[in-house]
């Protein structure tokens, strides 16, 4: 009955009519490079509100025309090389609004964002807290891994978690493993480093146009399991957009970086052509790092990473139908440190094995096919459908090295899926627009080997989403709905693979819930807002949580899984007060979360060959914490950054507080600007991490000076940066409370990182 509710409330918003017909403006105007003063061909240029895309010509102009009456925010971009420009306009019925843009290298953007909505959108406009990188930023921040990249960005609640830099992987608002969504383009990378501590993402952010860390549930658009928040990586914004476009004649990149304390190089380069109505792609990167050192010189052992990867694609873009195909393949291998030491000290292990075993690695590979097919102009009601089709193929195993130069594989891991998702655009009528789809996935997982603890499971999944807006003069509105249904048919009966017993029968299980969300956001002020947020979310229990049993070096612990999980349930609060006018750019954010059958790693007090034994049970459990960020201009070339962030989770049933919770930060940094130089040195603070999960340590606090320098050119038709990173400038050391080998490895000490850019268009 609540299922047939809950649809109801689906249809009732999605499929709403239109409500008249009204007589449609244009807009129309000029996108120039503000350094040479030349019109900018292939800038895209949006509506944000009605989802409308375009871009220029040879001589930097656009039109849009069919554009009902009202107010409206216009957006012009340039990919990655040149920064956003934003203007507000107000359109009559069968008038003509002109907003031209003159872009510029500069450090202040309008971020753009559109992962938070389904649609373009400035970060500041978008309903939920948003973290934007573009290339330039990557560029600057590219450290081998995606969790690595993403590291110490105080004040926007972003850590790692890691068992090693080659298994980094985003810690969003303290939450992890699958309540953390990673995607590519939109749709999840297919790989298994949400099971595991020592599993990551083979990704390559060289290639990438941007990413975007979308914080707080995003269950609606994305899956039921994204709790904490969404990290996706976008290659090509010409088909992310509903309006997918393309440009004439030929532009592309190439990248190199380097630097010291872990011997790290690589390089990427890519390139896009367009004729007519058609375009090519292609990419190609790789990326090696050595072992690490950390403060006083000493390196860690097998903490080695390396990364290759190419993809290509072609698509066709006309004037109301689009799609486009792209294949790519993924290698690496990174070490686990110190992983052959757990794995020696197992009952089958012994010092034979100990001295036997060398080293413990992960080799990983990745085949990708998508597909994007899209239609405009589908009626009255409909602006336009977008649908994305996904096969994945991920592999990796963990591979042993033995002293004497032999080597076997000790575990395999296959995870075949197969995603789609369809998303219908309204047409904006009145106050009223949104957009609704549908989603699924169809996974095989499968294990065989030391390590093989869940059985071969078939997952599929469905769903139906919506998401709607009525806006006002300063006040808009927003609520969505999302009706998933996860099954899982676990074929084999697994049992424990180091003779600990056999663990539960693997039944079949289904779950089938609803999420929903409501929000608010008012204009206070002059480029002031505020916002409000409240979410409902259904997770069904994952995989692991569901099947494992025996021991898993990766989480440093043994595991017993439950079949008869609840599916977990929660209530949550966001608020956010924004500010982006004049002097001054600042964001407070404050979350709560309040969960129903948490899924939580119940510590028995046992051990088994050294590791602890911990069940998944269910507990309630609450999350809370602030975020907050303020930029104040102290010159026109100079400008103060603070930033400051802080989660508290714990179980409410016995009060412990949850594992790898990272600990109160602060920022302190200045952004000094002159012509084509930018120098960013900034100092991170971190309180010691005291409130610790049972056998966790307690993590002592640190204090590390960071300073970034960009020199940037533009050109007509080129842009060159060359980037200067230096890293714990004190050579202090300090530990990360969210890794899974803190207790004996170190953060990475001084080193300096250099990385060279041109962009061409």
């Amino acid at each position: 009955m609540h299922t047939i509710r809950s649809f109801s409330f689906f249809c009732f918003f999605a499929l709403i009519p239109a409500l008249c017909a009204q007589s449609d403006g244009t807009v129309r105007g000029v996108v120039t490079l503000l350094e040479t003063g030349k019109g900018l061909q292939g800038a895209v240029v949006s509506i944000l509100e009605i989802d409308r895309s375009t871009a220029t010509d040879e001589n930097g102009v656009y039109e849009i025309n069919g554009v009902p009456p009202g107010a409206y925010h216009v957006v012009a971009h340039m990919g990655s090389a040149i920064t956003e420009g934003a203007e507000s306009v107000t359109i009559a019925a069968g008038e003509i609004a002109v907003a031209d843009f003159a872009l510029e290298l500069t450090v202040l953007k309008h971020e753009i964002t559109v992962t938070a909505g389904g649609r373009e959108e400035t970060a500041f406009e978008s309903f939920q807290s948003v973290d934007s990188l573009d290339a330039f930023d990557l560029n600057e921040q590219w450290k081998g891994s995606l969790g690595e990249s993403l590291d110490q960005r105080v004040g926007t609640g972003i850590a790692k978690r890691s068992f090693g830099p080659g298994s980094s992987r985003p810690i969003v608002r303290g939450f992890d493993g699958d309540r953390v969504l990673i995607m590519k383009d939109g749709v999840r990378t297919g790989t298994l480093s949400a099971q595991s501590g020592d599993h990551g993402e083979l990704m390559n952010l060289g290639e990438m146009d941007r990413v975007e860390v979308v914080k707080g549930p995003a269950t609606l658009l994305y899956g039921g399991s994204a709790m904490g928040g969404t990290v996706n990586a976008i290659s090509r914004h010409h088909d992310f957009s509903q309006h997918a476009h393309r440009h004439d004649g030929m532009r592309g990149f190439i990248t190199g970086s380097g630097g010291t304390a872990n011997a790290m190089g690589g390089a990427s380069g890519g390139f896009e052509y367009g004729s007519g109505k058609w375009m090519a792609w292609g990419s190609v990167g790789g990326m090696r790092s050595g072992d690490y050192s950390i403060p006083g010189g000493e390196q860690v052992f097998n903490s080695r990473t390396w990364s290759t990867g190419g993809r290509g694609g072609f698509g066709y873009y006309g004037d109301r139908y689009f799609f486009s195909v792209e294949a790519g393949r993924d290698d690496g291998e990174n070490g686990i440190p110190f992983a052959h030491e757990f794995e020696a000290g197992g009952e089958d292990g012994g010092a034979g094995d100990e001295e036997a075993i060398e080293r413990i690695s992960i080799d990983a590979r990745r085949w990708s096919l998508q597909g994007n097919w899209g239609v405009r102009e589908l009626g009255p009601a409909i602006e336009s459908f977008t649908l994305k089709l996904s096969y994945t193929d991920w592999r990796h195993n963990e591979v042993e090295y033995f002293e004497d130069g032999a080597s076997e594989v000790a575990t395999q891991f296959d995870n075949d899926q197969i995603v789609y998702r369809g998303q219908f655009e309204q047409r904006r009528k009145g106050r009223l627009s949104g957009r609704f789809g549908f989603w699924g996935i169809s996974r095989d997982f499968d294990s065989i080997g030391e390590e093989a603890l869940a059985p071969p499971v078939d997952q599929t999944a469905f769903a139906l989403f919506a998401l709607e807006e009525i806006e006002h003069e300063r006040f808009r509105f927003q609520f969505g709905g999302r009706i998933e249904t996860n099954r899982y048919d676990p074929t084999v009966v697994n049992s424990a693979p180091t003779g600990g017993g056999e663990g539960p029968e693997p039944i079949r299980r289904t779950f089938t819930g609803a999420s929903a969300s409501a929000g608010a956001r008012a204009e206070l002020w002059k480029g002031g807002a505020f916002l409000a947020n409240y979410y409902h979310t259904n997770r069904a229990p994952a995989l692991e949580e569901l099947y494992n049993f025996g021991p898993h070096i990766g989480n440093l612990a043994f595991e017993i899984g439950d079949p008869t999980l609840k599916a977990e349930k929660g209530n949550g609060l966001d608020l956010s007060l924004r500010h982006d006018f004049g002097r001054t750019r600042t964001t407070l954010n404050y979350f709560y979360y309040d969960f129903n059958d948490f899924v939580f790693p119940f510590d028995t007090g046992r051990t088994d060959d050294g590791l602890r034994v911990i069940e998944f049970t269910q507990l309630d459990a609450r999350f809370t914490g602030a975020e907050a960020k303020l930029d104040f201009e102290l010159h026109p070339n100079l400008w103060l950054n603070l930033a400051g962030d802080y989660v508290n989770a714990r179980s409410k049933t016995t009060r412990t507080p949850l594992p790898r919770i990272p600990p109160l930060r602060a920022k302190a940094g200045l952004d000094f600007h002159w012509g084509s130089l930018t120098v960013r040195p900034e100092l991170i603070i971190a309180n010691q991490q005291h409130l610790t999960f049972t056998s966790e340590t307690r993590t002592p606090g640190y204090v590390v000076w960071n300073l970034t320098s960009a020199y940037t050119i533009a050109r007509a038709t080129l842009v060159h940066q060359l980037a200067l990173s230096v890293f714990n400038l004190g050579d202090r050391l300090y530990r990360n409370h969210s890794s899974f080998i803190k207790d004996l490895a170190p953060e990475i000490g001084r080193g300096v990182r250099m990385s060279y850019t041109v962009r061409f268009f």
